[in-house]
């Protein structure tokens, strides 16, 4: 039997619907860390880049969707989110990018002790410490919110009237 809080195509239940104060809190705490980093100079872009590297690497299908629309509506190019999975191996990321990155992945999976150690290293060079707290803190939200639309298998869905189009290569 599915619930208004639930998909029925999946049964899953939706826990941000079904725990709402919860999901309220974690809203509000993604609102203060957004606060946070632009207070400590970090671009909305940056926040947005930030967001879907973690949300790469969780395989969260609707967060990718919500945040690629998020960095194209803050100014980001298609052509840099196409590559964000493989930013070390472009110089389309400038040095504060390439460093939110790699504390990001030290945040999302952190059993590596040295990959923390060489991410805050290099952090160190070209953040400050508060832009250091700020995208650890980012990347620590956007786990949540993986979590939270993993596990309640959120849909991505097409928009109506869209279609498919595979075009040509653009080199």
């Amino acid at each position: 039997m599915t619930s208004p809080t639930t998909h029925p195509a999946h049964q899953r239940i939706f826990i941000d619907k079904q725990s709402p104060a919860a999901y309220h809190a974690l809203v509000a705490t993604s609102e203060a860390v957004h606060a946070v980093a632009a207070d400590a100079g970090l671009e909305r872009t940056l926040v947005e880049l930030v967001n879907l590297r973690v949300s790469q690497i969780n395989v969260c299908a609707y967060c990718l969707h919500l945040h690629t629309r998020a960095a194209l509506r803050a100014g980001d190019t298609a052509q840099r989110l196409g590559v964000l999975a493989a930013w070390r191996d472009t110089e389309l990321f400038t040095p504060e990018e390439r460093a939110a990155f790699a504390l990001a992945e030290a945040t999302t999976d952190p059993k590596d002790a040295a990959a923390q150690e060489t991410a805050y290293e290099e952090a160190r060079q070209v953040l400050s410490d508060d832009q250091i707290s700020a995208v650890v803190w980012v990347a620590i939200t956007i786990n949540a919110f993986n979590r939270v639309s993993i596990l309640s298998k959120h849909p991505v869905r097409r928009p109506e009237g869209s279609r498919t189009v595979i075009s040509g290569r653009d080199d």
